[in-house]
């Protein structure tokens, strides 16, 4: 094998018990890296596309990307997969934190569930062993108790845990998956598949050690991105500082942070749930993942009402604008609570947040009564409204039953015209960047595989300086374009960025770190010794985003399904931006110049086999598990 993989992936099947190895060689990790690639072969060489996401078919895939587990910020993400429950369609969410370090120090590059299990159980990693154990004492409990009882129970602290929560064992379809108990794997709802599996947790524990091709190489990225922030860089520093939520304000000022359910960019009671206030507040302490000298993840404590504990980490960004500007609520200690609420029992915040949201507008439009929501009055602003309508969804009971389902089932549920307000794409709902102040985003919601998508995507607000611009010249980016563009340059823009996006979830990096993309190639040769390009990674991200789309049309998703919200073809209400919207005519154009631009038939969506032998995926018509 080469350096920087093991070339081995576990596989376990529930149903029987046994576990075997899926080797994979080099030529394999050069085409497809890891992470979303392994995601994608697996699903499409070996499951069933019509089988039921929640039933022993369908495949829960845990993967490394090329640099999990390196010795350098940002490479402690790893990506989950499976057919999902939530949209029906190719399912993948990242995810920080230890855990995918740690499997990788345990000498495998990812793990492959198969079948599902008569009863709960955990699987337990160290190194070589691996084993099946009971987890009935597990079922039902939070998730920082089970982090702890794991880890006493198989006598080591430093033992990491992949878990789901009691959302995930009720087959939630916005449940997570958690590692480290406030590090989620949030999108898709693949928490319920796990669920569904009985497989409670994944604990892994390593003593051995990646090889690395040029050691030396990959100690200078690490020095150098400490020294960025011995050096005070501007962005850095406010991650380590503030966190996620420390970019609020700039949303607030740009007009784009979403409020009550999308109708809004300016919430009046930012300043009192941004990442400064709660660092004057109810901040205990920063978090990280695995080598990251960063420290964003932000720990929280309140000894008020809310009684808020620190186990559960602290709300990111996506937590603060769902729970808080999009449900109109500025009570930062209930946001920390409902926080706290969806890591100890597993959902995803983005989801469940916005299904709040989409029930508040509906209950203030009169399309809910309090006979539909178990007489809780669900208004804009309403806290304590906000929370116990949460504990209803974790416990599947009554209208939060409804919820658990997703906001777009829920209003198939419901009907009453209230399917007009509900903000997804491919059933998912949509995370908290408004495309109404950056159009091209609105391509990235719109096309990509896994539904509306924060992290697949195209944020072009941040890459409009000279100095950013110069940076994605190698991409083909050499001038910079409006906020409200959708002509053909921008999409070519946006075809470059979003293949750029699908190789990061295939390398398994953060994409908040601050490495340029001439740096990333630069990793990608310290650590294997390939002789990488540019060239090289936005073909394997337009390789891995190919064979995704390829699965959805294999599950019935087609170009009809890359559509938009049709709130982003209304004004926004106030704000520096107030009027501002999408032209429908326009972006039905950009999709057809888009889809043309990637090789893409504009009437199944899925790209057409010239493109795919193009891609080298040639194998892809005939690969068709049945």
């Amino acid at each position: 094998m080469p350096h920087g993989f093991h070339g081995r992936v576990l596989r376990v099947n529930l149903s029987t018990g046994e576990h075997d190895v899926l080797h994979l060689d080099e030529v394999w990790f050069r085409t497809y890296l890891g992470g979303w690639g392994l995601v994608a072969y697996v699903l499409l060489k070996e499951m069933p596309a019509d089988c039921d996401p929640l039933g022993p078919q369908n495949t829960l895939i845990i993967a490394g990307g090329l640099m999990t587990g390196a010795p350098l910020g940002g490479a402690g993400r790893n990506i989950v997969g499976a057919k999902s429950p939530l949209t029906g369609g190719f399912g993948a969410s990242e995810v920080g934190g230890f855990f995918g370090a740690e499997l990788r120090r345990a000498g495998w590059d990812g793990i492959i569930v198969e079948g599902q299990s008569e009863h709960p159980v955990y699987l337990w990693i160290r190194d070589e062993h691996v084993e099946l154990r009971d987890a009935s004492h597990l079922w039902g409990r939070p998730t920082a108790e089970v982090d702890q009882a794991l880890k006493q129970e198989l006598d080591d602290a430093r033992v990491r845990v992949c878990q789901i929560g009691p959302a995930g064992e009720r087959l939630c379809l916005n449940a997570c998956i958690l590692n480290d108990v406030h590090h989620a794997a949030g999108r898709c709802g693949l928490g319920a598949v796990m669920g569904a599996k009985k497989l409670r947790a994944i604990a892994v524990r390593g003593t051995g050690q990646l090889s690395i091709a040029d050691p030396a190489a990959i100690r200078k990225w690490a020095r150098w991105q400490a020294d960025l922030l011995a050096a005070g860089d501007p962005v850095i520093k406010l991650r380590y500082d503030y966190g996620t939520p420390g970019f609020l304000p700039i949303l607030q000022s740009s007009g784009g942070l979403p409020t009550r359910n999308f109708r809004e960019g300016v919430f009046e009671g930012a300043e009192r749930i941004d990442g400064q206030h709660m660092a004057a507040t109810i901040l205990k302490g920063g978090g990280t993942c695995f080598a990251c000298p960063v420290r964003c993840k932000r720990i929280v404590e309140t000894h008020d009402a809310w009684h808020v504990q620190p186990a559960y980490g602290g709300p990111e960004y996506e937590t603060i604008a769902a729970f808080g500007s999009l449900c109109g609520v500025d009570d930062l200690p209930a946001i920390a609570k409902a926080n706290e609420l969806c890591n100890a029992n597993g959902l995803d915040t983005i989801s469940t947040g916005a299904a709040i949201a989409w029930a508040m507008e509906c209950f203030e439009r009169g399309l809910l009564t309090a006979a539909d929501t178990d007489g809780i009055p669900l208004r804009f602003g309403d806290a304590p409204a906000m929370i116990r309508m949460l504990e209803k969804i974790i416990r599947r009971e009554g209208f939060g039953d409804i919820l658990a389902q997703g906001a777009y089932r829920a209003a198939q549920i419901i009907g009453r015209g209230t399917s007009q307000y509900v903000l997804h794409v491919k059933q998912q709902e949509v995370p908290m960047h408004d495309p109404r102040i950056k159009f091209a985003l609105n391509i990235g919601y719109a096309t990509s595989p896994t539904g509306a998508d924060h992290v697949h995507n195209l944020h072009d607000n941040a890459y409009q300086t000279p100095e950013n611009i110069a940076g994605l010249r190698p991409l083909g980016i050499h001038r910079p374009l409006r906020y409200d563009d959708l002509s053909p340059a921008k999409m070519r823009m946006a075809r470059r960025w979003i293949t750029y996006r699908t190789f990061q979830n295939c390398l398994g990096i953060c994409i908040f770190m601050s490495y340029s993309i001439d740096a990333q190639c630069d990793i990608v040769r310290a650590l294997t010794g390939w002789n990488f390009s540019v060239h090289e990674m936005l073909e394997v991200g337009e390789r891995v985003l190919a064979m995704a789309r390829v699965f959805n049309a294999r599950c019935g998703l087609g170009a009809a399904d890359d559509a938009p919200p049709t709130r982003f073809f209304e004004p926004l209400e106030n704000g520096p931006l107030a009027g501002s919207f999408i032209p429908p005519e326009a972006m039905r154009a950009a999709l057809q110049t888009y889809y043309q631009m990637m090789g893409w038939d504009p009437d199944t969506g899925a790209p057409f086999p010239w493109k795919l032998h193009e891609l080298d995926l040639g194998w892809l018509p005939e690969a068709n598990p049945q």
